[in-house]
C-alpha cells in the first residue's frame, strides 16, 4: 500500500531532510540532497558501486513525468515519498524546484584509499570556495576520466547543493577525497609518485610545451587554487612545476573551470596516447 502524501512542511522528515541545506548538519549525518532528474538518476545508479540512498521525496507530477527512477529507487529498496509542491519546495533550496530530491550518504574516501588505486589523474582542489566552479571541476574531472578529485580544507563543502548539480553526476562518478590540508596531499599524491603541477598563470611552464614534451604521459595531480587569488607561494613551491595555460587572443585570462578542463584533458589525452604506444605505467 502506497503511503499517504506529505502535506505539511513541518512535519520531522521533511524538517529533517531540510536541515541538509546546512553544512554543519550534513557532516553530523553524513547525509546530503541531490536534487532533480539528473542527479536522483546518477545516485541510484551508483548503488550498486555503493552509493547510499536513503529517501527519494517527489511530488506526483514529478513521478509522472520520471516513473522510470520511481521504478528503480523502489526495485532498489529506497524508501519513495509523496510530497505536495509545497513539501517539495521546503526541501529544496533552489529557485525553480524540480519536485524530486534524494537524501544521499557521502561518497568520499580516505586519501590512501585513492592513492592505493594507482590514480594517474586526478584533482586536487586548494580553497577554491564557489560552489558552481567546484563542481564544474568535478565534472570536467569525471569527462575526462580521471581518477579522482580531492578537495582539500578550506574549499567549498563537495555536498553544498550547487556543488551537487553543477557536477552533474560527476560527484557519483568519480572517488571523491575531502578535508585534507592541500600540502599534506601534496606530500601524499608525491610519496605516491604522482606528479603534482599547478596551474597558474605566471607559471614557468607551458601547457603546450608540457603536452609535447611528454611530461603530462606521467601520473598527475592538477592543483587548482582560489578563484581570486590563485595558489600560495607554499603550494607553488611544492608543485613539481607551475604551469600556465597560453592566453593565444585577447582575454586576460580563463576562469577556473575553464582552466581545469584543458588542463585535465591535456593530462587525458597525453596518458590515452602513450599506453596506446605502449608506454609505461611511470
Amino acid at each position: 500500500m502506497a503511503s499517504p502524501e506529505l502535506t505539511d512542511p513541518r512535519a520531522p522528515r521533511v524538517r529533517a531532510a531540510r536541515r541538509l541545506a546546512r553544512r554543519a548538519f550534513r557532516a553530523e549525518q553524513r547525509q546530503f540532497l541531490a536534487e532533480g532528474a539528473q542527479a536522483v538518476g546518477e545516485a541510484l545508479r551508483g548503488v550498486e558501486d555503493g552509493v547510499v540512498v536513503g529517501e527519494v521525496f517527489l511530488t506526483a507530477e514529478a513521478a509522472a513525468r520520471h516513473p522510470d527512477l520511481v521504478e528503480a529507487a523502489r526495485a532498489l529498496g529506497v524508501t519513495v515519498s509523496s510530497g505536495s509542491a509545497e513539501v517539495l519546495a521546503a526541501i529544496s533550496d533552489t529557485v525553480t524546484p524540480q519536485g524530486l530530491v534524494a537524501v544521499c550518504g557521502f561518497v568520499d574516501r580516505p586519501l590512501g584509499s585513492l592513492l592505493a588505486t594507482q590514480p594517474r589523474l586526478v584533482a586536487l582542489l586548494a580553497e577554491v570556495r564557489d560552489p558552481g566552479n567546484a563542481g564544474s571541476v568535478i565534472r570536467a574531472a569525471d569527462a575526462a576520466g580521471a581518477d579522482g578529485a580531492v578537495f582539500s580544507t578550506g574549499c567549498v563543502d563537495p555536498y553544498n547543493g550547487k556543488v551537487v548539480r553543477s557536477s552533474v553526476g560527476g560527484l557519483f562518478h568519480l572517488p571523491l577525497v575531502t578535508g585534507v590540508p592541500p600540502l599534506e596531499a601534496v606530500g601524499q599524491l608525491a610519496a605516491a609518485g604522482v606528479q603534482v603541477l599547478a596551474a597558474d598563470a605566471s607559471g614557468s611552464v607551458d601547457l603546450d610545451e608540457a603536452e609535447d614534451s611528454r611530461v603530462l604521459a606521467r601520473p598527475t595531480a592538477w592543483l587548482f587554487g582560489n578563484e581570486a587569488w590563485g595558489l600560495s607561494e607554499g603550494l607553488r613551491d611544492a608543485a613539481d612545476a607551475v604551469v600556465r595555460i597560453p592566453i593565444y587572443g585577447r582575454a586576460e585570462s580563463l576562469n577556473l573551470a575553464t582552466a581545469a578542463t584543458l588542463c585535465l584533458y591535456a593530462s587525458a589525452r597525453c596518458q590515452r596516447g602513450h599506453r596506446a604506444a605502449g608506454g609505461s605505467a611511470s
